[in-house]
This record gives structure tokens, C-alpha cells and sequence, in this order.
């Protein structure tokens, strides 16, 4: 097919230049062609690809105050010993913090990026940096980044930039990396069980009848999934007893046409952590219940838990205890939505001289069998007193704006619309990852704030 003109394409023979070579016969003219091919060598430092007041100098500066020491320890390589030497660690957090301000939770797209984008090589400096380096390292300092979290909060009272007095604490529920395909009974589980160890044992004797078609890299990798299967599947099986016993609760508290509609417990072969929960959109997922405590007034997050149980109620005590613990005192108000009451919970926190500001519901609605003392305690009609106010009313239009602003925040900008790894532990890791960068950058505008 012939290739159409462009409107402003000229024939050769028509052009001013094609006139003026033709009226000089005999001359050949030096023109200098573009070439797109040729290899290039640039000397150009890092440095100078960043602009002096690009974000990532103010990230890299606050992140140097924090005690890092924690990260440090898990290295075995000695300076005055043979080995190649350890990728620092603070330039893998690095990484990690700017990648979820911009919602990159890709282990893969993190590591090309810190080969090509020029923050990400900023950031890097020249250290050695794969995908398999950067996935080990989220999920393994779960301890390490859950202290930085405790020391930001720490530096932020100290400056005295935020009063940490009123806290609020609201849960989301994010989707997990397991289909609902994949919750089976105990006698599903059993035969899955049975037949992935019999795969284990087949490819260890495999392993002694060498194959030539089949790699060493081939069969450890085959090896490795069969042992990671059989774990998960062992996993799932433990906590089978765990389940039934809740179906089992949940039968003698239900009528008896109800309780015969409750089915025998499933579990996730996938993710054995994960549960099916109901989700805003008003369906069943498996998913995990994520929880924030977030100051109201500065909105740095100050308690972060991930858990499967499917509602909020009775998390509320828990999670004070934990912003206790990093704040050094406790909390003067605290907020929460009507799916945390807990009548005991509120009467601990009470007695504690914590003002609690929930809905507080119709006397008997949520008190249980057993806790009709607590119900008419000082503490629980003081609680619902209060909450009858305009005063309380007022305030606790502040866990909308704070709970609910933190939550869009982490699920929009940072990415935590579905999980990518799977079990709590990891997901932990990578929850307070998020927790901190969040904490990090509140601290960078709050200080320049002020």
C-alpha cells in the first residue's frame, strides 16, 4: 500500500535545496545525518538529576533522623570478611516510601523503576537492587518499621506538634489474594492434604534420578511450590477445629430453622487466614479487616491491626491499649462508629477516665446475655448521657472527617484496594509500611507547617 503524503511533504525535485545543489554541479555536499543507534556515554552525577527542591531530598532527610538500627541487625556480612557486601537497608525503604506515595506496590515495577525513572536511581544511589530483594524486605521488618511508626508519633510530641487527645478509630475491609472458589470443608482439605504430600515425597525421589530434560533451577522450583502448597494446606487444616466452633456457637444462639442453615466450616486452601466477609458493596468476600486509630486533629494514625474477623465489634479496647503503648498516655476522647460497641469495652475505657463517643443504641439492643450489670453501670449511663448532648454530638462529627479521610487516603493513594501477598504477618508488614510513609510525609507538613 502506497503511503499517503503528508500536507506539508515537498518532492525532492520542488524543494529550495534540491534547486540550489542542481544550479552547483559537481559539488557534494557534508551533511551531518541523524544517528539513533550509536552507543552514548553521559558523565552526569545523580545528583544533578534532581531538583533541590524536589520532595524526595525532604523524604530521604527525615527518614536520616530515624533510628534505623533495627534494619541493620539481620546482616551477617563483616567488613574484615570475605563476601559481597549488604544492600543498605535505608535505601530499600527508601524505595519502598516513595513507591507507595505514588501506589506502586509492585515489587517487579519498584526494581525496573530504580533502573530507569531518575527519582527511583536518586534514591537507589548505585545499590544493588533486584525484585527478589525488595518483596524479602517489606515483608520481613514487620518489628522493625512498627518501632519507626512509635518513633515518629514520639518526635511529633516531643516538637510538640500534635496533642494526641482524641483519637478515632474506624476498620476497612480489604479484599484478599484467594477466590471464593477456594474455601473448601475438612474433607476436601484432607484429600488435598494426602495428595500434596505425596507430591512432596515423589519429587524428592525424583531428585535422585537425574533428568536431563529437567533443570536443577526446573525441579527446585517445582519442590518449592509442592512444600508451599502443602504448608497452606496444613494451615487451612489447623484451623478447621477454630471454625466449627464458631458454627457451632452460632447454631445455639439461632432458631431452629436458622441454626439448620448453617453450613459446616470452610477454609481458604489459598490463604487459610482469610475469611468471607461482607463487604460495602453488600456481597461476601474473602477479605481481612484492616483498623486505624488516627489522631483527629493532625490525622497521623497512632494504632494499626489487621485481623479476619468480619465486624468491628469488641476491637475498640485493643486497639486503645496499643495507642496507649505508643503515646505513653492515654487518650482523653475516644471515637468510634456503632459497629464497635462493645458494652464492656466502653465500661474499661470509661473507668480508665477515657470519654468514649459512640451512637449509643436502645438500652438491651447491645448489651448481650450476661452483661445486663454492665448495661446499668455508672460508666454506661454516663456514656449514654453524654451522647445525648449537642456538645458530644459535635465531636464526634470529627471521626467522619478523620476515619473516614484515612481510610479513602490508604485505599486511592497508596494503593490498599486488593491484597498482593497472603496470611496476616505479611500483610501486617505491609500495612504499617503504608502506616509509616503516611506517618512520614504528615510529619514533613507538619513541621514545614509550622
Amino acid at each position: 500500500m502506497t503511503q499517503p503524503t503528508l500536507p506539508m511533504e515537498m518532492p525532492l525535485e520542488e524543494s529550495a535545496n534540491s534547486a540550489e545543489i542542481a544550479s552547483r554541479p559537481g559539488i557534494t555536499l557534508r551533511v551531518k545525518k541523524a544517528v539513533r543507534n550509536q552507543a552514548e556515554m553521559v558523565v552526569r552525577d545523580l545528583d544533578s538529576l534532581i531538583e533541590e527542591d524536589h520532595p524526595v531530598r525532604t523524604m530521604w532527610d527525615f527518614l536520616s533522623r530515624l533510628d534505623l538500627t533495627a534494619f541493620y541487625a539481620s546482616i551477617k556480612v563483616d567488613l574484615n570478611q570475605p563476601g559481597r557486601p549488604a544492600s543498605d537497608p535505608q535505601v530499600l525503604l527508601g524505595l519502598w516510601v516513595y513507591a507507595t506515595v505514588e501506589g506502586i506496590s509492585s515489587a517487579r515495577r519498584l526494581a525496573a523503576l530504580s533502573e530507569e525513572h531518575n527519582v527511583y536511581r536518586w534514591i537507589r544511589g548505585g545499590v544493588p537492587v533486584d525484585y527478589h530483594l525488595l518483596a524479602e524486605f517489606r515483608v520481613t521488618h514487620q518489628a522493625a518499621i512498627d518501632n519507626l511508626i512509635t518513633q515518629i508519633i514520639a518526635v511529633l510530641l516531643k516538637e510538640e506538634v500534635v496533642e494526641l487527645k482524641r483519637i478515632s478509630q474506624d476498620g476497612t475491609k480489604v479484599p484478599a489474594s484467594a477466590g471464593r472458589n477456594s474455601f473448601h470443608r475438612e474433607r476436601t482439605i484432607n484429600r488435598c492434604l494426602e495428595e500434596a504430600r505425596q507430591q512432596v515425597e515423589r519429587l524428592a525421589q525424583e531428585r535422585e534420578q537425574t533428568d536431563p530434560l529437567i533443570s536443577q533451577r526446573q525441579r527446585s522450583a517445582r519442590e518449592r511450590a509442592a512444600r508451599e502448597k502443602q504448608t497452606r494446606l496444613e494451615a487451612a487444616w489447623r484451623q478447621l477445629p477454630q471454625l466449627q466452633a464458631i458454627k457451632e456457637r452460632q447454631k445455639k444462639k439461632l432458631r431452629k430453622d436458622k441454626a439448620a442453615k448453617v453450613n459446616e466450616a470452610r477454609v481458604s486452601t489459598t490463604d487459610p487466614d482469610a475469611r468471607k466477609m461482607k463487604m460495602p458493596n453488600g456481597g461476601y468476600q474473602a477479605a481481612y479487616n484492616v483498623q486505624y486509630a488516627t489522631d483527629a486533629k493532625s490525622q497521623v494514625i497512632v494504632g494499626v491491626a489487621v485481623s479476619n474477623q468480619g465486624n468491628d465489634q469488641g476491637q475498640a479496647r485493643e486497639m486503645e491499649s496499643q495507642v496507649e503503648q505508643r503515646i505513653g498516655r492515654q487518650p482523653q476522647d475516644y471515637l468510634i462508629d456503632g459497629g464497635f460497641i462493645d458494652l464492656s469495652d466502653i465500661q474499661s475505657m470509661e473507668q480508665k477516665g477515657i470519654k468514649v463517643y459512640a451512637p449509643a443504641r436502645q438500652s438491651g439492643t447491645n448489651g448481650g446475655k450476661g452483661l445486663q450489670g454492665v448495661a446499668k453501670s455508672k460508666e454506661i449511663m454516663d456514656w449514654r448521657a453524654r451522647m445525648e448532648t449537642e456538645d458530644a454530638k459535635t465531636i464526634y462529627r470529627d471521626r467522619a472527617s478523620t476515619s473516614e479521610c484515612v481510610n479513602a487516603l490508604m485505599r486511592i493513594r497508596y494503593g490498599i484496594k486488593k491484597l498482593s501477598v497472603r496470611g496476616i504477618p505479611k500483610i501486617s508488614s505491609i500495612v504499617l509500611l503504608m502506616v509509616f510513609t503516611h506517618n512520614l510525609f504528615r510529619w514533613i507538613s507538619l513541621t514545614n507547617a509550622s
